[in-house]
Formats: C-alpha cells, sequence, structure tokens
C-alpha cells in the first residue's frame, strides 16, 4: 500500500493482494519505524458509511470504506473511491483510495502484484 499526502489531501493506493485482504479480513495496514514511534497507516470496511471517510488516532490515519463496497470492489472494474469530508472546523480533506496499477515506465520496485495498466493495451 503506499500513501500520499498532500496539504489536505490524503491518497491510498493498494494491490491486488492488499484489495484482497480488505474483502477477507475487513483490514488493512502498513507500518514505518521511527525512532521509538510507528507510524500507521490502515483502510478499514466499516458499516453504516456511504461514502470514504478519514480517521486520525494513536498515530494511524485510517481510510473507511463503506463495508459493501469493499466486498465488491476486488472483483469490479472500479478504480477507486473518492470523497471531500468536511472536517469539524469547515475544512475539507480530499480523500482517494484506488487499485495500484502497473506503471507505464521502467520502475526498480517489484509491481507483480499491481493491476495491469488499462493505459498499456496497444491500439491497432
Amino acid at each position: 500500500m503506499k500513501i500520499r499526502i498532500q496539504g489536505n489531501s490524503v491518497r491510498y493506493r493498494l494491490t491486488r493482494s492488499e484489495v484482497a485482504s480488505l474483502k477477507k479480513e475487513g483490514y488493512y495496514k502498513e507500518q514505518t519505524a521511527f525512532n521509538g514511534k510507528d507510524f500507521t497507516y490502515a483502510v478499514a470496511a466499516k458499516e453504516n458509511i456511504t461514502g470514504l471517510q478519514a480517521e486520525f488516532q494513536g498515530d494511524t490515519i485510517t481510510l473507511c470504506l463503506p463495508k459493501n463496497e469493499s466486498i465488491k470492489w476486488p472483483d469490479n472494474e472500479r478504480v477507486g473511491y473518492e470523497n471531500k469530508m468536511i472536517l469539524n472546523d469547515g475544512q475539507v480533506l480530499s480523500l482517494l483510495l484506488e487499485k495500484d496499477f502497473v506503471c507505464l515506465d521502467e520502475r526498480v520496485e517489484d509491481q507483480s502484484d499491481n493491476y495491469p495498466n488499462p493505459a498499456a493495451t496497444t491500439k491497432k
């Protein structure tokens, strides 16, 4: 799972196995270690919500996806989910949760678990 944060914008990208784990377990997380403390980012399937939401508790950012969507997502063509969440102070937090596609240019990182990139198809 990859995370990108810029200002009031949070984006996660998940591989095939991570999306499958979200469906099966209802939760997926990763951690980055710092001296004495871990930063955790997670995605959770949640009942009784209608759109993508975010929580920040205990040094963990969690994107919450409606449970019914988390069950369907691995088996459909939907790329992702987005929402503009209004915070208690009136600010807007932009959220984006996407399937991670194979990059079109050469990368050193292992992309074997990424989704095939639809832009990679050759036009005839």
